[in-house]
């Protein structure tokens, strides 16, 4: 189904509960969207342990009551229906992708809602800094990186990092910019050299899709959400659901909320 991009994000929520998909980058701008982790209240410890480990990949910013599809980041949204397109593993194996996850819900189940950089592309937007992939209407390209995230627990595996080519004369009010939002991963973990996150092929990304560099663009990685995803493999977590990369949770919350001003 094609979709419009909302404005708002109780529009938004309304329009996947009723079946739309698309992926939610440059939706509702100025809200603050996040990415979903669902594991097993047995596994529920070891994962804030990881995030609490790991805040630049997991910054939490509401963990649900065991069972619970609620969280008062959107008090009348439903997290088993509001999200534009889930994903389901079992065992580290993704098995579907639904576009809804009242089939699967189990009343043991934990949910994370971990901070998202499409957040703060309002705020580069605002200050002139060009995002490439919005221009070129793709999703944020991501890459499965060499840095190994701290352990905990059963969970275990690669950073996943977001991707944008920055002007180098730009690079330093990105750097501030997204460095005064620490609660959907702040400032970039890594400035050029993609080869020194084991990444080999810029137009080759694992999620999202390629974007072209124009000249004079450096690339600029942050810190991503769907690093959980990557972990849930490498650590063959018996069962989790997560959002599908690109298809977050719209809050109704502002991102001003979230800045700081140092």
């Amino acid at each position: 189904m094609s979709c419009p991009k909302w404005s708002m994000p109780g529009e938004a929520r309304a329009a996947f509960r009723s079946g739309a998909v698309a992926t939610t980058e440059g939706m509702a701008p100025g809200y603050v969207q996040a990415n979903l982790v669902s594991v097993s209240t047995q596994d529920a410890y070891d994962l804030l342990l990881f995030a609490r480990r790991n805040p630049k990949p997991c910054p939490v910013l509401d963990v649900t009551d065991a069972g619970s599809p609620v969280t008062p980041l959107a008090p009348d949204a439903d997290l088993r229906t509001d999200l534009p397109r889930y994903r389901v593993w079992r065992h580290g194996v993704l098995t579907e992708e639904p576009t809804e996850v009242t089939h699967v819900w189990r009343d043991d189940l934990v949910t994370f809602l971990i901070g998202c950089s499409f957040t703060f592309e309002s705020a580069l937007t605002e200050a002139g800094v060009p995002l490439r992939h919005l221009e070129q209407g793709r999703t944020v390209p991501m890459f499965v990186t060499n840095r190994e995230c701290r352990p905990a627990g059963r969970f275990a595996g690669p950073m996943v990092v977001s991707m944008r080519p920055i002007p180098a004369h730009l690079v330093a009010i990105a750097v501030t910019i997204t460095a005064r939002i620490p609660a959907v991963h702040g400032a970039p973990v890594h400035i050029g050299a993609p080869e020194a996150l084991g990444v080999k092929d810029l137009h080759a990304p694992d999620f999202g899709d390629a974007v072209d560099q124009h000249d004079g663009d450096v690339p600029v990685f942050w810190a991503c959400g769907v690093t959980p995803q990557a972990v849930i493999t490498a650590s063959r977590l018996p069962f989790a659901i997560t959002h599908a990369p690109g298809h977050m949770f719209v809050t109704d919350i502002r991102d001003v909320a979230y800045r700081t001003t140092g």
